[in-house]
């Protein structure tokens, strides 16, 4: 299992223990997570499903846009 890995499942427990607890503070509390960084992985899980829990890097995907020509 990779770092990655670990790390979404890791919130994907944070999201089930505050619906068994049913207090959000608590979990967070428990696992180590502010409330905000709560709301944006559900937020994310809800909208993106279990690929919303993986990290991603912001930023550009691909070539910048005003890149210079490997021809030039």
């Amino acid at each position: 299992m990779t770092t990655i890995e670990k790390i979404a499942r890791r919130k994907l427990s944070l999201l089930e223990l505050a619906s068994q607890l049913s207090n959000v503070s608590r979990a967070c509390k428990y696992m180590g997570y502010s409330r905000q960084q709560f709301y944006e992985i559900r937020r994310n899980f809800q909208t993106y499903g279990a690929e919303g829990l993986i990290d991603r890097l912001p930023g550009p995907r691909g070539p910048h846009p005003n890149r210079v020509a490997t021809e030039i």
